[in-house]
């Protein structure tokens, strides 16, 4: 990380948690991130436009006024609807906004502004190509809230505050060889997640996890034609797979919160993701997969679906992603209808990696049923990855990667094992939680890639051999990490405990001298 980026880090933080006061950090993290991504669309949006007007020799700031204001001004919406995908006047940006709400160093009221302005931006798309992308996308930024004070004017006292903090800040949006922006909101997500405990934390997939599920898809890639994630909270997994490759064709996800879902369009769009190439559908997945992607087959699939979920699978039993196995993922267990709707999602020269609880692995009834499929019947499975215990905000299961192929057949010695990685001794403590460092990671990657036997570290397990164990696929089975204790002397402690004997009858004598002369009893 550059002393840059550290350094941008830390200032929004700061800011952060400065600005909410008593606020929850989770309920703030809406407001701190929604006026960034503001930040960010309204800096694009001026960039563009003097780009456009350079020919004129104007900025857009110098468009208002101007004797063909509106000429201009038309002409510069359908450029940026097109290029950007939404539209801001000059009066509307960022910049203009803080000025108006600190004029001469006094707050002005700007509350109703700022919410026509952000209404406007979503108005902006209606009719265009990009409306589904932008469409309520700062419906979580409530500026009618309680939340941020008891009257209108301390509401608009903290609005103030964030805006004019975040003014001051400069993401450097011009070098277009940097992410810092991007970074940054990243890193906020992050930090809010890891605060919020059991509410969020458990959903949100640590960068560790994200590179080593990223690395394993791209294995031998450059290009992606697709990379999709079927619960894609804010979009992390989707963001890292692309620093992975030179190229990714479609970002695609499905998202059932409403506010990670706008997070996520937002953590898109802040990344440079055009809003062309990516497609994220607010819905529960299981049930109601988006109807734009359910005929779609993915070249990539990451996904930290959320552990041993509930799930209703009465009213999709005939459903072709679950069917052909027979039998349904449990009713309190949803991991395996997860891996069940990658798999059909997956494409034939696809690799799907994917976080899943412990007991996934060994667990029996109906989820052993479709583990035995999916090793005997199709051949799917390609790898088995345990990670550490207490590597996720808010909860200290242990959990493991498993990693598929929808096809195997392509690399004939491969297709015939398993491999089994047990990483879960292999971290740092970091106060109360367990993290990899990148060595650990680099250690899991290159075992995944050149599918070696260590001692006491992975195994490639014979497909017959899984079969031996009736495809209980626990690591223990497969990876013996036992350490021998060292064998103990036995001749040696008889020694010393003869010796200290010895030393015992010498003391009791000298004790027992003293206390004749002192003419005292004994103690013994």
């Amino acid at each position: 990380m550059s002393e840059n980026q550290l350094q941008l880090h830390q200032t929004l933080w700061s800011i952060a948690n400065d600005l909410r006061g008593n606020m929850d950090a989770d309920d703030f993290r809406d407001y701190i991130l929604g006026f960034i991504f503001y930040k960010y669309l309204s800096k694009k949006m001026s960039l563009h436009a003097n780009v456009i007007l350079k020919p004129d020799g104007l900025e857009y700031h110098e468009v208002i006024g101007h004797e063909a204001e509106e000429i201009l001004l038309q002409e510069i919406k359908l450029d940026a609807l097109d290029a950007l995908g939404y539209y801001l006047k000059p009066t509307e940006l960022f910049s203009e906004l803080a000025k108006r709400g600190n004029s001469g160093g006094t707050n002005k009221f700007i509350l109703e502004d700022l919410q026509k302005v952000l209404t406007n931006i979503e108005q902006s798309t209606m009719g265009s190509e990009s409306e589904d992308d932008f469409g309520n996308l700062f419906e979580d930024l409530d500026l009618t809230s309680s939340k941020l004070g008891k009257t209108e004017e301390s509401k608009n006292e903290l609005i103030v505050k964030v805006l004019t903090h975040l003014e001051g800040i400069d993401f450097d949006l011009e070098n277009n060889e940097n992410d810092l922006l991007g970074d940054a909101y990243e890193y906020l997500i992050g930090q809010f997640a890891s605060g919020a405990g059991k509410k969020a934390g458990e959903f949100y997939t640590p960068q560790q996890v994200s590179k080593i599920l990223a690395q394993i898809v791209t294995t031998d890639k450059e290009r992606l034609k697709s990379v999709y994630d079927p619960t894609c909270g804010s979009g992390s997994l989707l963001l890292r797979v692309s620093k992975e490759v030179k190229e990714v064709g479609g970002f695609y996800g499905q998202e059932s919160n409403p506010t990670t879902y706008n997070l996520c369009r937002m953590n898109m769009i802040m990344h440079d993701v055009h809003y062309k190439k990516f497609d994220i559908y607010n819905e529960d997945t299981l049930v109601n997969p988006s109807p734009k992607h359910i005929d779609k087959r993915f070249e990539a699939i990451v996904a930290n679906p959320p552990f041993s979920a509930n799930w209703n699978p009465d009213s999709i039993i005939s459903d072709e992603r679950f069917s052909p196995y027979g039998k349904m993922a449990p009713k309190s267990k949803a991991d395996f209808a997860f891996v069940q709707h990658m798999i059909h999602q997956l494409d034939e020269n696809g690799t799907m990696a994917c976080v899943l609880p412990h007991g996934v692995l060994f667990r029996g009834a109906a989820e052993g049923h479709i583990r035995k499929y999916l090793i005997e019947d199709k051949n799917q499975l390609d790898a088995v990855i345990g990670l550490p215990s207490n590597i996720f905000f808010g909860t200290s299961i242990p959990t493991c990667i498993l990693v598929l192929k929808k096809d195997r057949s392509s690399h004939i010695e491969r297709s015939r094992n398993i491999l089994f990685i047990d990483a879960s001794n292999h971290f740092d403590k970091v106060k109360t939680q367990n993290v990899l460092t990148d060595a650990h990671l680099q250690e899991i990657i290159d075992t995944y890639r050149t599918r070696q036997t260590k001692d006491k570290y992975s195994y490639v397990a014979s497909l017959e051999e899984v079969q031996e164990n009736d495809y209980n696929l626990n690591i223990p089975r497969y990876v013996d990490t036992f350490e021998e204790e060292e064998a103990i002397d036995l001749l040696s402690i008889s020694a010393d405990l003869k010796a200290l004997e010895k030393d015992i009858a010498v003391t009791d004598a000298t004790i027992s001298d003293f206390c004749k002369e002192l003419n005292i009893e004994t103690p013994f």
